[in-house]
């Protein structure tokens, strides 16, 4: 077997072009676009890239973007007095935050100072618990584009057997809830499932497999079931080569299909992002 490919650019381009309708509809409606504020502290090549990369997005959605950018030192208060000024903000759809910040700023307490209706990622405590309930508004950008790349399968997952390796509040929690809605069966593998030897008996038996790690060849090709759709959200740099969690020659020779890395949930993020921005935009009218 030679698996498909799942790739994310020209199912974004599909996502975009509806995103685009929508702004325009809210232009129509209410004379402005949604405005997306990214806040950045300090000095980070690679979210200087992440940056460019929603900028050009924006732009291409007819969407406003307002990059703030502070020093590595600006004071907890000052930092937080600036996110009540755009949570009050009327102009501002939705706030963005580039994690992680600062030691000296507890990251616990931004949900005090951005109301839950400007959360472009998702993450507010109140948008995690409507997920929970299967009513959320806003959800966590790469859990929703590895939904939206299943979904581009055609593949029903009801009852299928689902696994999730990688626990964190960005991708395996909200995307176990999100296969949980879809009435996947969900195990989820973690560092303790490793400690016991169980990851590779748990993806054995997955008929769709997910893997958020951040380690590369976590994942051996040998390991994947026969006709398997396999998502890699991995990305790793190594010998100058970006690779995902999950030896790709060998997988796709057994998945029926699988994301490439790069291009397979990577270009969606930003897309995913754009679109709780515009479902911020359209709460607020």
């Amino acid at each position: 077997m030679s698996a498909k490919l799942l790739e994310g650019k020209p199912l974004a381009l599909k996502i975009k072009e509806e995103i685009k309708k929508e702004v325009a509809q809210l232009k129509a409606k209410s004379g402005q676009r949604p405005v997306l504020a990214g806040v950045q502290i300090g000095d980070n090549p690679a979210a200087e890239v992440y940056f460019k990369s929603q900028i050009k997005c924006a732009a291409e959605l007819d969407i406003e973007y307002r990059h703030h950018k502070f020093s590595q030192e600006i004071p907890q208060d000052k930092f937080f007095s600036f996110l009540d000024s755009l949570n009050s903000d009327k102009d501002t759809s939705a706030v963005f935050i580039q994690m992680p910040l600062p030691g000296h700023i507890d990251s616990r307490l931004i949900p005090r100072h951005i109301s839950p209706f400007k959360d472009a990622e998702g993450m507010h405590p109140e948008n995690l618990g409507k997920l929970f309930f299967g009513r959320a508004k806003f959800i966590p950008c790469t859990a929703n584009s590895v939904m939206e790349l299943l979904r581009s399968t055609g593949v029903n997952l009801r009852g299928k057997e689902a696994v999730v390796v990688g626990h964190s509040e960005i991708v395996g929690k909200p995307l176990s809830l999100l296969l949980l809605e879809q009435f996947a069966t969900t195990t989820v593998c973690h560092i303790a499932t490793g400690e016991r030897g169980l990851t590779q008996e748990h993806i054995k038996r997955a008929e769709v497999l997910v893997v958020a790690v951040g380690r590369a060849g976590l994942v051996k090709g040998e390991w994947i079931k026969e006709g398997a759709i396999v998502v890699d959200v991995g990305i790793n740099r190594v010998n100058e080569r970006i690779v995902g969690d999950i030896e790709f020659e060998e997988a796709s020779k057994r998945a029926s299909w699988i994301t490439p890395v790069p291009g397979g949930v990577g270009p969606l993020t930003v897309t995913m992002l754009m679109r709780n921005v515009v479902e911020a935009a359209k709460l607020q009218l």
